[in-house]
């Protein structure tokens, strides 16, 4: 069964745009609204639960559907790194270190499975599985990241920004001009967008004093909920567009 979308640009650029939604949108319920990163998570993460179940019992790809497991993959992530970080203590270092070593857990596991890497040849309950696990620890794991570098390195938002667009440009060159396994480069490639998102979220939401643009968590998520909701509908043209016409449509366009 293909559930799946096609990678194509405008897949990454929903990707970017649910990601830094996802860290928005997460601040939004644990700061904004003073919910607090644990019950934020706890939240957060129950949505996610209640989308990915849903999504494992659609038989055919939703475009809505999946993108909003993606964007609960998202938020789930931002308040669960924040809570590891700040409420526990680890510190974006750690946090991203732990996080990393539960990544490649995932990937090892899937490796032994049988189920094939290529997300486009994904179409077991099992391969399915394994791909969300994957995409919740990469949101989360992003999350640390994007604090890490805004915050640790001293490179602010707008240098955390540029240093992973820097990478994903690497990334998108090494497509076209080496042999470079293409299923490394998407997986490292959905890795460092979160991180990304997650430093354009900050870097829009912020003060300005904090090096941000200072439009809050509120107008940020706004703004990113109707880009994102614009492209969700594009997508579902499209795939409307293509989609083969029925044995009623076709003999009513049929010539007498």
């Amino acid at each position: 069964m293909k559930k799946l979308p096609q990678i194509t640009l405008a897949f990454w650029v929903m990707k970017i745009a649910a990601t830094t939604l996802g860290e928005t949108g997460g601040d939004l319920l644990a700061q904004t609204l003073n919910v607090g990163y644990a019950v934020g998570s706890l939240i957060l993460v129950g949505l996610f639960l209640i989308s990915l179940v849903t999504q494992l019992r659609a038989r055919t790809f939703h475009p809505v559907l999946y993108w909003t497991v993606i964007l609960s993959t998202s938020t789930a992530g931002t308040t669960m790194s924040d809570f590891m970080n700040r409420t526990v203590g680890l510190g974006y270092a750690r946090g991203a270190l732990i996080l990393v070593t539960a990544l490649a857990a995932v990937f090892v596991v899937w490796r032994f499975s049988g189920e094939p890497f290529q997300v486009e040849r994904i179409s077991t309950f099992r391969g399915e599985m394994l791909y969300w696990t994957a995409i919740l620890f990469s949101n989360t794991l992003g999350t640390s990241l994007g604090d890490f570098l805004a915050d640790d390195s001293g490179l602010g938002y707008s240098g955390g920004a540029l240093l992973i667009g820097g990478l994903l440009a690497s990334i998108l060159v090494a497509t076209y001009l080496t042999r470079i396994s293409r299923t490394l480069l998407f997986w490292t490639a959905f890795v460092l967008t979160r991180p990304l998102g997650a430093t354009v979220g900050d870097f829009f939401s912020k003060p300005v004093v904090k090096g941000g643009l200072g439009y809050g968590t509120i107008g940020s998520s706004l703004v990113l909920v109707g880009v994102l909701a614009a492209l969700i509908l594009y997508t579902m043209w499209r795939q409307r567009a293509a989609a083969p016409l029925s044995d009623t449509e076709r003999s009513m366009g049929a010539p007498g």
